[in-house]
């Protein structure tokens, strides 16, 4: 199969913060040389790693051809990993090494449980005014917000990412007891989320920043755009009662995740304790599972002989 690979992701760069802290004179130029070159290595291993630039999977599903058995089996398998994710979470706020991490960590899982980004700026009665439709394609503003804090917010079960994906499979025919569970999950599924638990969740506070770093580049990578491509095709031409806010809304929100563990690596790197190696060492073994997932994925929906 033939396919145009996602273009690069943007560089990664010094930022602001850093030159501030160089400028005030909390860090040498020697220093800051070090940490671009460090990036430059992170950019080459992690950002140009294959499973990011050449998804076949998603570039296929981007097109909307996937069949209703193939659509059904992916949102299947896609809830395993959704659902396995917060084990791996809730490692990665236990195992924190700082508060300010813990911190960090917690707002993704508790979020993913359903409490909603709190936005100090924005009060209910300036909310938007949404048609089902708009809602499903941009969330309902009275459920999700990309931007803000939980501190603070208000938990809804409807606001749990599960239940925006059981909608999905709703439409389907999937139910609840379809889903999420491990008995539903593949092998190469399940190679994955055991690997999201050992590296993202990691007590090896190196591992699990270069796990986290990769995983969050990778899901602001383009994957979930063409996810969204190809649901939406499918809605149009098929299935219009399909609920796709689960993918419109993580499609919206992940930019934002990976600036933020650019912010923490910056907040790690220069402390003795920082291990480049083992930061690598976590990104590409994550980036490698990341790779069996949507292999597996692959290689269920064609014909033995056709890979």
């Amino acid at each position: 199969m033939t396919y145009t690979p996602l273009p690069p992701p943007k560089p990664l760069k010094i930022s602001s913060r850093i030159q501030t802290r160089l400028y005030r004179g909390e860090l040498a130029s020697q220093q800051v040389e070090t940490f671009q070159d460090f990036l430059n290595e992170v950019e080459q291993q992690f950002l140009h790693h294959r499973i990011i630039l050449h998804n076949a999977y998603t570039h296929w599903f981007s097109k909307g051809l996937a069949t209703d058995k193939e659509l059904r089996h992916f949102v299947q398998q896609f809830s395993v990993f959704s659902n396995q994710f917060l084990v791996a979470a809730l490692n990665k706020v236990i195992n924190a090494p700082t508060l300010e991490q813990s911190r960090a960590s917690r707002e993704i899982l508790l979020n993913e449980l359903g409490v909603i980004y709190r936005n100090p700026q924005v009060t209910q009665a300036q909310l938007p005014s949404l048609s089902e439709e708009d809602k499903d394609r941009q969330g309902d503003p009275a459920l999700v917000s990309t931007e803000g804090t939980v501190d603070g917010g208000i938990c809804r079960f409807r606001a749990a990412h599960f239940e925006w994906l059981l909608g999905v499979a709703k439409g389907l025919g999937l139910s609840y007891e379809d889903l999420g569970q491990c008995k539903h999950g593949s092998s190469t599924t399940i190679h994955f989320c055991n690997e999201l638990i050992r590296l993202y969740g990691s007590d090896n506070p190196n591992l699990a920043e270069g796990a986290s770093f990769a995983v969050e580049n990778w899901a602001a990578a383009g994957f979930w755009q063409e996810l969204e491509d190809g649901l939406l095709k499918i809605k149009q031409s098929r299935h219009p009662q399909l609920k796709l806010a689960f993918f419109t809304w993580h499609n919206r929100v992940e930019a934002q995740h990976a600036g933020h563990t650019l912010e923490e690596l910056e907040s790690v790197y220069f402390h003795p304790e920082f291990n480049r190696d083992q930061f690598l060492q976590g990104g590409q073994e994550i980036l490698e599972a990341i790779a069996v997932f949507w292999d597996g994925l692959e290689e269920d929906r064609l014909p033995r002989g056709e890979l």
